[in-house]
């Protein structure tokens, strides 16, 4: 019977979790549970469990993760000011000419607040709020211009800095710096290939993505370019900041965060929009995130520590390390298994569930847990776009006008869960797109 424990806990955690209990509290409630079972089993003592106060103040005094709050409390300064929304603005005038233009400044925008927030929601509901209205208005179809959001929102997971490649780094033990570095060229790929999509869909369907009408443009080419000047390079320069510093090792990814937060309110208050509001909402944002983040992994620790006892570790270890195929059956279950769960749970909870039973497997088998790392990222992407429980469709759901359906926005999701996928499927046959500066 006590062999059985460890899947059985297993099993359990992810009842309760289908269930719609919080995450942070199935896992938490599991391990109790099974500590009990265990400890009648006489498979451990109580003892096992002082190794909890230790396990929290380590979660609760790393460095890492403090890189968390950082990024967060940057992007949301730059959404709740207004700034993202003048971005979004002056590039929506330098594309809007094009056919397709519009489609094709919500993924450039999408791609610069990755890279100013690493926040999904914030970009999401930003270019949703913005976008949205002015893409109907003249005439794109509906699930072009949601399915455009959606995905470019979602390029916050992998384009660095990335709040859950800083966790991905924490629960796979490599530095945060190199993740960054690894996941930056992917997700530029991916980025371009969103756009060669939106240039295809105005090419062949030109009444689907059709150019801004004469009367929307912006002639005065001198208050386009001041406003390219005065509102387009800052938020530029505080991303190559930010980046810069990491790639170049003169700051931690930590360090570099309190920078762009820093850098955030400055652009703020050089805009006159750092007002006792903005802030207010962009701390309330900045502590709710981070809790829940801090939250499930005390909750993941507990359940990691029980789990062990009752050598849960050991089963699925072998059970990785056993398949047919080796690291290419791994890889298989891996990435199904993540793509599976991203279609019921949020990518934290993934993260903190998944990644460290996969972990021990894919190092005892050699494969580059950097690697690894990037891979994880763009397939957890996909949790965003995935139906019925993709959060990047819930978000625009949310701020979608009436006339926009829910089946709209789901259909509008596919072809770009698609594209993700072809960019998953570089990654893994091109390690090189990740190594390349190792």
């Amino acid at each position: 019977m006590e062999e059985y424990l460890g899947p059985l806990m297993f099993l359990g955690a992810l009842l309760l979790i289908f269930s719609g209990f919080p995450v942070a509290f199935a896992l938490g409630g599991t391990a109790i549970i099974f500590a009990i079972i265990g400890v009648e089993a006489g498979l451990f003592d109580w003892n096992l469990l002082l190794a909890m106060p230790d396990r929290t103040f380590g979660v609760m005094s790393n460095y890492v993760l403090l890189a968390v709050p950082f990024f967060i409390f940057m992007g949301t300064m730059l959404e709740k000011s207004r700034l993202a929304e003048d971005l979004l603005t002056t590039i929506g005038q330098l594309f809007g000419p094009l056919r397709g233009g519009l489609a094709l400044a919500v993924v450039f925008v999408g791609a610069l607040l990755a890279a100013a927030t690493g926040v999904v929601g914030a970009s999401v509901v930003a270019m949703g709020m913005i976008s949205l209205p002015v893409m109907l208005q003249y005439g794109y179809g509906k699930e072009l211009a949601t399915g455009v959001i959606t995905a470019s929102g979602t390029l916050g997971q992998i384009i660095p800095p990335s709040v859950v490649l800083v966790v991905l780094a924490d629960q796979l033990g490599v530095p945060v710096g190199d993740l960054f570095v690894g996941a930056l060229v992917p997700g530029i790929i991916l980025a371009s290939m969103y756009g060669l999509y939106a240039a295809g869909i105005a090419y062949f369907y030109p009444s689907q993505a059709p150019a801004l009408p004469p009367e929307a443009r912006e002639y005065d080419m001198k208050r386009l370019l001041r406003r390219v000047v005065f509102v387009m390079m800052p938020p530029l320069v505080l991303i190559l900041l930010v980046l810069g510093s990491i790639f170049a090792g003169v700051a931690t990814p930590t360090e570099a965060g309190a920078l762009g937060a820093l850098g955030a309110m400055g652009l703020a208050a050089a805009n006159r929009r750092l007002t006792m509001s903005a802030l207010r909402d962009t701390m309330d944002e900045t502590t709710r995130l981070t809790v829940m983040v801090m939250f499930l992994l005390i909750g993941s620790t507990a359940f990691a520590l029980v789990f062990r006892g009752l050598n849960g570790d050991l089963w699925i270890h072998d059970l990785l390390t056993g398949l047919p195929g080796g690291v290419v059956g791994l890889l298989i279950a891996a990435n199904l298994v993540i793509f599976i769960l991203g279609f019921f749970i949020d990518f934290f909870e993934i993260a903190f569930i998944v990644i460290p039973l996969l972990a021990p497997a894919a190092m005892s088998l050699g494969i580059d847990l950097v690697w690894f790392g990037v891979m994880i990222g763009m397939n957890l992407q996909m949790s965003f776009l995935t139906p019925p429980f993709g959060f990047a469709l819930f978000y625009l759901r949310g701020v979608a006008p009436p006339e926009v359906t829910t089946a709209q926005i789901y259909r509008g999701a596919v072809p770009f869960i698609v594209i993700q996928a072809i960019g998953l499927l570089l990654i893994i046959l091109f390690p090189i797109l990740v190594n390349w500066a190792r």
